[in-house]
């Protein structure tokens, strides 16, 4: 299929990257008889219902809750805060995009065009609770007696029993903002961007308090996000902290339901983030708070009485403290539960002891019981065999480790008790199959109703270079020896936080939708990409440019092994992909002959505090190494642009959201500006109304389409 309303592109952008129609968001109660998910009707719907699968009865699934029932098939209606807690978490779909459940998993509350549902999940049921809104962020008390929320930056509980006037207890507020620019319940910008952490109030495991952080950005700079192609609509103000810039102020507070409050007290000018609560059975409070330049964090326990916060762990490091999933916690048995990196690996250590080695690079906590700790992993630097993408679930105790998850691919769950929910992708079929587990055997197993790609990712994983570099390669799907060289494309994302080279199928369809078109590409994550060991991770301190520097280590190993064609190579990427893309041929024009760099960041002055300071520090300190790594110097020229005849003249094809409140448009237009200065030809596809991501359907597949159009262009000779 290559053209007309079912080519790939089309089928891609509809079903938002075929994730539409395929169950996520899973909960196992307590009681292992049901199994609750979000899925959409089907691989084109984008509206997620709530579903419950009861083991009891015969592993039969049911509708709890329809968002076309609730809403009457009216249009939802998204406020501002929503839509930017969306964006921070890349969600694309619609209708029950986030739920959260009590204790038991009897009731579960969520969201939807700012008002407040809830479902009674045996019974089936779900309803409106009259309350304030918008409202953000619902969460049941651990005993389903209440539901706490965010309206209008105030933190509300009501009750969750009754009806309208006639509730028991009644909707009122815990916490009001003193200003308009203080709010309560909410994470910040950079906690729900680069820390992981999307909420902003915890319940009490007796569900008699809430723990709160308190947000005031008032000395956060404003920036103003305009929309050029409706020159009558005023630009929207938003707070942004740029690196080297004031953060918002992060406080936490104990609320009782009683009307008590009590400020949590910590050394907040020596340890500013709040990066991770934990409040369960199983101990006191739990914080984790880092330093501004992310090298010292400390492990806290609050006394509920008086908000102190005696110690329980400190780390310190030399480059930077990675922040993991699912820790620090508290063991059933009392024993603090951390990620840390020791000896040169990423452990698993639970108390004083690490239960894991090098063998294991552990990645996030999924579950902790009285027997043992589930974890996600792949294999460390010292693993007796390659997984080249491959991530498995493990259970460790001090007896030893167990692989939950036994076929090759790319593998999470969630768990509570003896049941276990296993997702597992593979490059043998496309999507995830999702297992039910009682006891380590399939007791069921949660349908998909994604839809079939129109393609099939022949990927080829590999490693490239002396430093193995982990590759994938994808040759067109009916490529012969007698086809010759290839020209190339390399589709790398290849910075932080962002894996590329995955076990499995769905991941590398745009790529091999790229390859069909007549290219080999080439997928390699160097250094800096997660998932190897902290010295890989660690190695891009201060220098991004090494992440170039594998991407043509990786190219010219490949080139001794597969059908490419050096004379001929260009590279595309979107974010930090895009940065590396522009990167390419301004430093490497000896390589990469075109580039199309999507959003990316040209001047890290301009992108956020505590990702860019994680990597090269402060820039009033530091203002050499931010001139070093951006595309642009503090003054606006081209920094470390290659000259000579001929060469700065590579195609350069940009494309940016002009919506974007993440990657800025200012970091296109600043570098177009500085193109231009020096008289190097590019081109600039701004996209109006689209943010840093891209879900409206025909941007996704006319994006595909026309960076094909500029590839064959600028590789045409």
């Amino acid at each position: 299929m290559t053209s007309g309303e079912f080519s790939f592109p089309r089928q891609y952008a509809r079903t938002q990257r075929f994730s539409l129609g395929a169950p996520r968001a899973f909960t196992v109660s307590p009681d292992g008889e049901r199994v609750v998910f979000l899925r959409s009707s089907s691989g084109t719907d984008r509206a997620n219902l709530l579903w419950v699968l009861d083991l009891a009865d015969g592993a039969r699934e049911r509708v709890a809750a329809d968002p076309a029932v609730l809403l009457g098939g009216a249009d939802e209606q998204l406020s501002a805060e929503e839509r930017a807690r969306r964006e921070r978490s890349r969600e694309g779909s619609a209708g029950i995009v986030g739920y959260a459940v009590d204790e038991a998993a009897e009731l579960a509350a969520f969201a939807l065009s700012g008002r407040l549902f809830t479902a009674e999940l045996r019974a089936g049921t779900a309803r409106e609770l009259p309350v304030p809104g918008p409202v953000i962020d619902p969460r049941p008390s651990p005993d389903g007696r209440y539901v706490a929320y965010v309206a209008q930056g105030a933190l509300r509980v009501t009750g969750a029993d009754a009806d309208g006037e006639h509730r028991a207890d009644g909707d009122r507020a815990v916490a009001e903002p003193e200003s308009a620019t203080v709010s309560y319940g909410l994470a910040e910008f950079i906690a729900a961007e680069e820390m992981g952490r999307s909420r902003g109030f915890w319940w009490s495991p007796e569900s008699d308090r809430l723990l709160a952080a308190r947000v005031d950005d008032a000395s956060v700079e404003r920036w103003w996000i305009s929309n050029p192609a409706f020159p009558d609509r005023a630009p929207e103000r938003v707070a942004y902290p740029a690196a080297g810039t004031p953060n918002a102020e992060v406080r936490l507070f104990l609320f009782g339901l009683d009307g008590s409050r009590t400020e949590v007290v910590w050394d907040r000018a020596r340890h500013p983030y709040l990066a991770r609560v934990h409040w369960s059975a199983a101990g006191a409070p739990l914080l984790l708070v880092q330093s501004r330049d992310q090298r010292s964090q400390r492990c806290l326990a609050v006394n509920p009485e008086s908000g102190a916060t005696p110690l329980v762990h400190a780390d310190e490091d030399p480059a930077w403290l990675e922040l993991s999933a699912g820790v620090p916690a508290w063991a059933p048995d009392g024993r603090l539960v951390r990620i840390a990196d020791e000896g040169g690996a990423r452990v698993l250590a639970v108390g004083d002891r690490p239960l894991t080695g090098p063998q294991l690079h552990v990645r996030a906590v999924l579950d902790i019981a009285d027997s043992d700790v589930l974890v996600s992993a792949s294999a460390g630097e010292r693993a007796e065999a390659p997984e080249t993408g491959e991530i498995h679930v493990y259970r460790v105790n001090e007896l030893g480790i167990e692989r939950v998850s036994p076929a090759a691919g790319v593998h999470t769950a969630v768990r509570s008790g003896p049941v276990t929910v296993l997702a597992s992708a593979s490059t043998a079929h496309s999507g995830a199959a999702v297992q039910v587990l009682r006891e380590g055997k399939q007791v069921a197993v949660i349908a998909s109703y994604a839809e079939e790609p129109a393609l099939r990712a022949g990927v080829q994983l590999t490693e490239g270079g002396a430093r193995r570099i982990p590759c994938a390669a994808l040759l067109p799907s009916h490529y012969t020896e007698a086809d010759g060289p290839l020209p190339v494309l390399l589709d790398p994302y290849a910075g932080p936080h962002g894996q590329r080279v995955v076990a499995a199928h769905n991941p590398h369809l745009t790529s091999q939708w790229f390859a069909d078109q007549g290219f080999a590409v080439v997928v390699a994550d160097g250094r800096g990409a997660p998932g190897r060991s902290p010295a890989w991770e660690k190695a891009i301190k201060d220098d991004f440019t090494l992440t170039l520097d594998d991407q043509i280590e990786a190219l010219h190993d490949l080139a001794g092994r597969f059908p490419l064609d050096l004379g001929r190579v260009a590279i595309r990427g979107w974010s930090y992909g895009g940065y590396l893309a522009a990167l390419a041929v301004l430093r490497r024009p000896d390589v990469f002959h075109a580039a199309i760099a999507g959003a990316p960041v040209t001047d890290w002055r301009l992108y956020d505090t505590h990702y860019t300071e994680r990597y090269l520090g402060d820039p009033g300190e530091r203002p050499g190494v931010y001139d070093a790594n951006s595309l642009l110097t503090g003054d606006g020229r081209l920094s470390g642009a290659a000259e000579g005849a001929g060469q700065q003249n590579r195609p350069l094809m940009i494309i940016h959201g002009l919506a974007d409140d993440n990657v800025v448009m200012a970091h296109t237009l600043r570098l177009s500006s500085a193109l231009l200065a020096s008289g190097r030809p590019h081109e600039v596809l701004p996209l109006t109304g689209v943010t840093h991501m891209t879900p409206q359907e025909e941007v996704a597949e006319n994006l595909l389409l026309l960076q094909v159009d500029f590839l064959k262009r600028a590789l045409a000779h």
